[in-house]
């Protein structure tokens, strides 16, 4: 058995690095390239090639996908997933950025910082176009092009060092951006084995799924979105915690936080790891858990602030993002559906609706955060396990919703759900999600009509597979609530049981 396993994740192997080859090999034609290019190595081509680098990139990511549903099937190992992930991970290390342009305002935004322009209160649009990153300012997507930055500034510093270092330009720029997309990737493999064992899940299944996942393939490592490496070092600082460092954890967490702001939610849950593995008294254990992470993580930021020499602006550039209409944001979409309703029968403004909407949005994501916050701490969820629930709740009700946002709640839950709905959902939004958006940025009709098909096949593999699971199991030898999806092999499950002892573990960052 374990040979036929080893043959089929090779074949698996081969057949997603040759999707992930032919996805990348047809963004040099269609994917998002650069206004100029001084290169000449990422340029658009003529009719002809185009048509065939759309039938290479759509072809080949769903190659990538299928291989990816039957990799998870084989219940390989570790070892072999790790392997896996090289494969497929190296095709995209050399092409244009796909499926969107934020990079070039990464770039731009680092060669603003350099010349010393308020990246928080002005956008891309005032570098030179002929100086350092007025290549990548060309380059930024039309919404994009005045907006101020909405990262932090740990971010902005990285962004600043790799403009320092290739002088603005865009394609060394890029492909020193695509090395810290990589070191993230490491990063959330590391976090990921070590959640694994800490909460009785097979590594290679949560490799399978939270870092060998298309989505995290095509928008981290291919799209350079910085949401991976904000998940990488959250998802580093939890382990950390877990592993009783805490204070370590709380750094990590706090750099997240500096990356993107929804990273802070991290420290709602590891403050209820905190605190249940303290000693003495109950309010001290709770002002533990509650002040200590959420201290050391604000120290964080404010020297980070501090050191990146951006300052505080930041706090009041986080909502910049929600003045653009998502589609795949729901409160956005009723918001604006109920305005627009308004208007046309009392001739109101939308906006004020859409806002209001919006809002309520972010307040019941709140309300659900606390939720799961509250039942981690009375031992009814698994504090980690939580976490992952909680950014999914918070991604559902965003005013903003991209399809890789996804993947904030997917890398955590991957080390934690064995099998089940969530798990279920997450794979299925997973494959469908990567044809929600072009390999040149735009978000086509046809890209939504892609992902629900993907969405219903999705679906009837899931029921397939849980017939099959009930075949083999027998009247009577399951309970029902087994995982649907293959899960490599795990038998825990992330339910209600206590975290594990952990006391012993909590004195090298600061003891109990």
């Amino acid at each position: 058995m374990r040979a036929t396993r080893a043959w089929s994740a090779v074949g698996c192997r081969r057949l997603g690095a040759a999707g992930a080859a032919g996805a990348a090999l047809g963004g040099w034609a269609v994917g998002t390239l650069p206004a100029h290019d001084p290169w000449g190595l990422w340029v658009p081509h003529g009719t002809a090639v185009t048509a065939v680098g759309y039938a290479l990139a759509y072809g080949g990511l769903t190659v990538l996908v299928v291989a990816w549903w039957l990799y998870g099937r084989t219940g390989a190992g570790v070892r072999d997933t790790l392997v896996t992930l090289l494969w497929w991970a190296a095709p995209f290390v050399l092409a244009p950025p796909l499926y969107s342009a934020d990079v070039y305002s990464y770039l731009a935004q680092g060669a603003m910082v350099l010349e010393g322009h308020d990246v928080y209160s002005v956008g891309p649009s005032v570098l030179d176009p002929d100086g350092p990153g007025g290549d990548a300012a060309a380059s930024v997507g039309g919404q994009w092009t005045d907006t101020p930055a909405p990262y932090g500034p740990f971010f902005l510093i990285l962004a600043r060092a790799v403009a320092w270092a290739t002088g603005g330009a865009v394609v060394p720029g890029v492909l020193l951006m695509r090395l810290i997309a990589l070191g993230a990737l490491a990063l959330t493999a590391w976090a990921l084995l070590r959640l694994a064992r800490e909460h009785g899940r097979d590594g290679g299944a949560a490799l399978w799924l939270g870092a060998l996942n298309p989505l995290l393939l095509t928008h981290v490592v291919g799209g350079l979105h910085n949401d991976g490496l904000m998940a990488a070092l959250m998802l580093a600082g939890v382990a950390c915690t877990l592993r009783g460092r805490w204070v370590t954890g709380s750094v990590l967490i706090g750099l997240a936080m500096m990356v993107k702001s929804p990273a802070a939610v991290a420290l709602l849950f590891t403050g209820v790891v905190v605190g249940r593995a303290a000693t003495g008294a109950v309010v001290r254990r709770v002002v533990k858990g509650l002040l200590g992470p959420g201290a050391v993580a604000g120290a964080v930021v404010v020297l980070v602030t501090l050191l990146g020499g951006t300052g505080f602006g930041w706090l009041g550039t986080q909502g910049v993002a929600g003045r653009i209409h998502t589609a795949l944001s729901a409160t956005s979409d009723l918001g604006l559906g109920l305005g627009h309703l308004g208007r046309l029968l009392f001739g109101t403004d939308p906006e004020p609706v859409r806002s209001a909407v919006q809002n309520l949005g972010l307040a019941a994501a709140l309300v659900l955060i606390a939720l799961l916050g509250w039942r981690s701490a009375v031992g009814r969820t698994r504090p980690v396990h939580a976490l992952g629930l909680a950014l999914l709740a918070l991604v559902a009700l965003s005013p903003m919703v991209q399809p890789w946002y996804l993947l904030w709640g997917t890398v955590v839950l991957a080390a934690t759900a064995g099998g089940g709905r969530v798990r279920d959902t997450v794979v299925v939004l997973s494959a469908a999600l990567v044809y929600e958006t072009q390999p040149s940025g735009s978000t086509p009709a046809y890209g939504f009509v892609l992902a629900g098909l993907t969405c219903a096949l999705g679906v009837l593999l899931v029921r397939r597979t849980e017939a099959e699971a009930e075949a083999e199991a027998g009247p009577g030898d399951g309970d029902g609530d087994g995982p649907s999806l293959p899960s490599g092999g795990a038998t825990a499950r992330s339910g209600a049981r206590p975290l594990v002892n952990q006391r012993t573990r909590t004195a090298p960052d600061g003891g109990s």
